[in-house]
């Protein structure tokens, strides 16, 4: 029987890993925001069969950054804590506490959502069954953030942006939060 032995990957390819699967999964923020404002505009024109595809898409698109945030964290904590972590904080950035908070991205996807939380509490019944998956599209994306965050240790320390808490139990907070502007009838 022969033992697979895994490859030790150097500081640039973990870095790599990191930073070119965060922009994979902004793309795909990107691409949901496109689907939201199409359905959106579909749902104001009555248009529910175009809203349903869109509200699909959007839920792949969020599987897919789910995806992406696993992919992202492919290495181990040592590896996270001695070369992730400090690319993260100055003098590498420029802000005591880097988030992805920051973010246009994230910006205009909470304000999007915060504007469409009135459709989804009011969305046609033919609309229920697609709108059930993009929720669980979304907690599967949250709880993929948190496993990521958990197991570089964001369960025992704060994040870079608070070390009030613990970052896993900001992240679920965070979550909460979301969840209740995408499913308000929960």
């Amino acid at each position: 029987m022969s033992k697979v032995m895994s490859k030790v990957m150097s500081k640039d390819e973990i870095l790599q890993i990191w930073e070119g699967f965060h922009w994979v999964f902004f793309v795909y923020i990107q691409g949901l925001m496109i689907c939201l404002r199409r359905f959106e505009n579909d749902i104001a024109g009555g248009n529910f069969l175009q809203a349903q595809i869109e509200l699909e898409t959007a839920t792949d698109l969020i599987y897919a950054s789910g995806a992406a945030m696993e992919l992202a964290g492919s290495f181990n904590r040592q590896e996270y804590e001695h070369l992730i972590r400090p690319a993260m904080m100055p003098p590498n950035v420029r802000s005591e506490n880097f988030s992805g908070l920051m973010s246009w991205d994230h910006a205009s996807l909470i304000k999007m959502w915060k504007r469409l939380s009135p459709v989804f509490e009011t969305l046609p019944a033919a609309l229920h069954p697609q709108h059930a998956r993009f929720v669980a599209a979304y907690v599967s994306l949250s709880n993929s953030h948190t496993a990521v965050c958990k197991k570089f240790g964001g369960d025992q320390k704060g994040s870079l942006r608070c070390n009030k808490s613990s970052a896993v139990s900001r992240l679920e907070k965070f979550g909460e939060n979301r969840l209740k502007l995408i499913d308000p009838k929960h």
